[in-house]
């Protein structure tokens, strides 16, 4: 879809906290966390490799989504964290275009990356972004090999 800018965000931008209020009247919590975690300090996407995005549409935030490195492997593994999408955006091309940003970015720093998604409409976005399923008690689907 035209008119998408994604940017990197260093400081909350206006805007999250609409998108938060979205995504908890889904039942999604993390970007509560997000949030919670910014204001403390303990998590902003400051580490070599890492970055927070958010994709814009005629000015407004309607996605976003992170980069770490995983905790959870070994090696070079990059993980998308905090992924949200605002309903009223799916399906026209923003979290595809966030994917591919996050994707770009993590290429000269990590071998896999990796994710954790428990719902089917998660599951299916993520096989169409070419994230293979994977067996795991700490994620669901991985790429390697993009770029």
């Amino acid at each position: 879809m035209s008119g998408l800018e994604v940017r990197e965000i260093r400081a909350l931008p206006d805007g999250i906290v609409a998108l938060e209020a979205a995504a908890i009247s889904e039942g999604f919590r993390f970007l509560t966390r997000l949030l919670l975690e910014w204001e403390n300090g303990s998590n902003r996407f400051d580490q070599p490799g890492e970055c927070l995005l958010g994709v814009w549409r005629e000015g407004e935030l309607i996605a976003i989504g992170g980069l770490s490195r995983d905790p959870h492997a070994c090696g070079q593994s990059g993980r998308l964290r905090r992924f949200y999408v605002a309903p009223a955006a799916r399906r026209q091309g923003a979290g595809e275009t966030l994917v591919q940003a996050l994707l770009a970015r993590a290429a000269p720093h990590f071998q896999t990356v990796r994710l954790l998604t428990d719902t089917q409409a998660g599951a299916a976005f993520y096989v169409y972004c070419g994230f293979r399923c994977v067996q795991s008690d700490s994620a669901s689907h991985e790429i390697s090999g993009w770029s």
